[in-house]
């Protein structure tokens, strides 16, 4: 056999490796923060959308905290809920007090997403720490309904008049709780770094935390995890169901967007059914019937086979007392005796049927060994249902590690 000559002689191959720069390098895109997508609503649900109904000629910033850090970012831009085509008209990315720097989509600084889909930037060369800042400038330069956003995004965002994209702070701003189109930040993450979502509801989302201070339970997570290179994905969505849609589409629906299409992920906690329960006879659904344990079962199930089935580990949570929940607010009857049965029925069998790869006892850790059906006040925000900054940082602190991956 003969020996391979100058044309491809070892320095010629070493020179192009060299040439191919990071992309051969290193090429382990991995989703180190989300926000689930939700529809906009009007007065079928009874709590306001906190946004306006449409931007025009307007720049939306939006801050957030990645898990694992990388090398580059790419950012995800989603028209999911829309009904006409989202033109973004410039965009940008950039550490708090950086140089802002351009997205690109396709090669162009200015995209149009169709509706129902998701656009994804080009990677930009930006080293971000584990447990680092972003900011996310997104310009809006025609009439744009706003109607797809996540409710809860417990993180000021500010809207300004006309393409401010470069700015660091936003002058004459309006302000926001809400995530608005974004989605997803993607980063080239060290080889070894793997991917945790946490699918869950408004307890998951952060409601009953201190706004701008990442004190949910997945963020408590996500810093415990952070020095194994493990990015905790929250994807809660406040209202949420199991079974079916809610302030957003149901699990069922959503596990394939939110779970099994997330580049890096191999575990997913699963932490829903509680809404499932109580909405029942409220405001939020006064004609539904409670659901039959069956059925509660049946639907964990089919989330296990998919789990299963795309080779990742699920661990399941038990349901966190809730007597109480939400008294003296617009939202009536949320808690009654037969609710409460089948919560306790549901939490035995997450607990004793061993169909979950492990199961955290969220219900044993967060409950007043007082008064078990109701959460201990040291952990409750005050309404009886969602744990407030310390009862979040207990959680994550009771979270055994090793049963995730």
């Amino acid at each position: 056999m003969k020996a391979l000559h100058s044309r491809f002689s070892l320095p010629l191959i070493v020179t192009a490796l060299l040439a191919a720069g990071p992309a051969l390098a290193q090429d382990n895109w991995l989703t180190t923060w989300m926000a689930s997508p939700q529809p906009t609503w009007g007065n079928e649900l009874p709590l306001p959308t906190r946004i306006p109904e449409a931007l025009a000629d307007s720049t939306i910033q939006q801050k957030l905290r990645v898990s694992v850090g990388g090398s580059q970012v790419r950012v995800v831009v989603s028209n999911e809920y829309g009904k006409q085509p989202l033109l973004i008209g410039a965009a940008r990315v950039a550490a708090p007090e950086g140089a802002r720097q351009v997205l690109k989509f396709g090669g162009e600084e200015q995209v149009s997403i169709a509706p129902g889909e998701t656009r994804t930037s080009a990677p930009v060369a930006l080293t971000v720490p584990a447990l680092g800042d972003l900011v996310v400038s997104l310009y809006l330069p025609q009439r744009t309904p706003l109607t797809t956003f996540h409710w809860d995004g417990k993180q000021t965002a500010f809207i300004s008049p006309g393409n401010q994209v470069n700015a660091q702070r936003l002058a004459g701003k309006e302000q926001v709780e809400a995530r608005l189109f974004l989605s997803d930040i993607l980063v080239d993450a060290p080889l070894d770094s793997r991917a945790l979502v946490v699918l869950g509801d408004s307890i998951t989302d952060g409601n009953g935390s201190t706004l701008d201070s990442n004190r949910r339970w997945p963020d408590f997570l996500a810093q415990r995890l952070a020095s194994e290179n493990v990015a905790v994905l929250n994807g809660g969505i406040s209202g949420a169901r199991l079974l079916e849609d809610g302030m957003g589409a149901s699990a069922l629906a959503r596990f394939e967007r939110d779970v099994l299409s997330k580049p890096g992920v191999k575990s997913v906690v699963l932490m829903l059914g509680i809404n499932d329960i109580s909405w029942p006879g409220t405001a939020f659904a006064p004609n539904a019937p409670l659901p039959s344990l069956e059925k509660l079962i049946a639907g964990y199930r089919q989330l296990i086979d998919q789990a299963h089935r795309h080779n990742l580990r699920i661990i399941g949570t038990t349901l966190l007392p809730f007597e109480g929940a939400l008294e003296g607010s617009i939202i009536e009857h949320y808690h009654s005796a037969p609710k409460e049965q089948l919560r306790q029925a549901l939490n035995r069998w997450i607990r004793s049927s061993q169909a979950f790869d492990a199961v955290i006892d969220f219900d044993q850790m967060t409950r007043d060994p007082q008064h078990p059906t109701r959460l201990l006040p040291l952990v409750d925000s005050g309404d009886h249902l969602h744990p407030g900054d310390a009862g979040n940082r207990a959680m994550a602190e009771g979270v055994e590690l090793e049963v995730l991956f």
